[in-house]
């Protein structure tokens, strides 16, 4: 393609490209002039040189060896500071109690007139529908039932009758995954 068969703009771009360049001849002298004029950089004490940022440059391997190092040296450092192996002084390791999180009785109620059977499952009995029946208050639609939870955030649901549904008198935690819907109940230290 030469240059008549392109559009006028692109002839007038490729005209001026083509064109040379004039430049003053004194336009390096006065650029020097002006570097020179700057005063020089004066250099910082030792002290303050050993506080300013610098680049490392090293190779991956040695990255990973020093990466590798410091993980080393975490573990060993974690195994000496949080050694739990108590022993008594024949050398005897002393069996320790875990540590409890204080308990609290949570009363859960749900309204059910119609129903014959209403449990309770949670991420605090692994969801099993046999572990927390509710029991029926009589001469009402109410079932109750109290369970001692941790403080924290638990997840759960009740079962009526086969049928898992979510407390309609509490939060949502959303879909659970398995196309249901939990309820979040908070428990605090002294709380039911």
């Amino acid at each position: 393609m030469t240059d008549s068969e392109l559009h006028p703009y692109v002839e007038l771009i490729a005209r001026e490209a083509r064109r040379s360049v004039v430049s003053d001849p004194a336009a390096r002298a006065r650029v020097m002039a002006a570097v020179r004029a700057e005063p020089v950089p004066r250099r910082l004490p030792i002290w303050l040189r050993a506080f300013q940022p610098r680049p490392i440059a090293m190779s991956p391997a040695l990255g990973g060896l020093l990466a590798a190092g410091l993980v080393g040296l975490g573990v060993a450092v974690g195994n000496f500071a949080l050694d739990r192996d108590v022993r008594n002084s024949d050398g005897q390791p002393v069996a320790v109690a875990p540590q409890q999180l204080p308990v609290s009785d949570t009363v859960f109620v749900f309204v059910a007139p119609q129903a014959g059977k209403v449990s309770l499952v949670g991420d605090f009995n692994d969801w099993d529908a046999s572990k927390v029946p509710l029991v029926r208050v009589p001469n009402s639609g109410l079932w109750k039932v109290t369970v001692p939870l941790p403080a924290g955030r638990h997840l759960y649901q009740f079962v009526v009758d086969g049928n898992w549904l979510p407390d309609p008198g509490a939060p949502v935690a959303g879909d659970d995954g398995f196309g249901r819907t939990n309820s979040v109940r908070i428990v605090r230290t002294g709380s039911s």
